[in-house]
């Protein structure tokens, strides 16, 4: 057992700090690890990415797909998560199960954008009904072989659009 006053860093873990700018004989004297003349030399320079005034690679590569400057931020919830929630008795599964009741039962730290539902492990629970913004076809068929159901109103919104 180490004493308080054996206490020092492991060997090797702390250099001393190189000194640049501080004469020709250190070794970084001069330019300063800078190299020559010119406006990289000089402080404040940010030209990541130019390429001299030739079209930069960001620029030439082909554009594809989209990307949402609104995403939808899910709750991503697993099943095995909700059957042990049931288990432990904080999840009530005759009452419907959505967003706030997983939040309650601390499954959900904070209410999303919605709850999408994800199949993952065991699911046993009997004649559980959820509500949510999304589910996958493999969480929907385990919910439904135990014998209940999934509600998702965003897609019957869809649907009669």
């Amino acid at each position: 057992m180490a004493r308080l006053n054996e206490l020092r860093d492991n060997e090797g873990s702390s250099k001393t700090r190189v000194r640049i700018g501080r004469g020709i004989g250190s070794g970084k004297g001069k330019t300063g690890g800078r190299g020559g003349k010119g406006q990289t030399a000089r402080s404040g320079v940010a030209i990541n990415g130019f390429e001299g005034g030739q079209m930069p690679l960001h620029m030439r590569m082909p554009k594809r797909g989209f990307n949402s400057h609104n995403p939808k931020k899910w709750n991503v919830v697993r099943l095995d998560r909700i059957q042990v929630a049931i288990d432990a008795g904080k999840l009530d599964a005759k009452n419907v199960i959505d967003e706030a009741a997983l939040v309650a039962a601390g499954v959900v730290r904070r209410a999303k954008d919605g709850v999408r539902l994800v199949a993952s492990g065991e699911f046993t629970a009997k004649k559980v009904t959820f509500k949510v913004a999304h589910a996958s076809a493999g969480a929907v068929a385990a919910i439904e072989a135990a014998g209940g159901k999934v509600d998702i109103p965003e897609a019957k919104a869809t649907a009669e659009a």
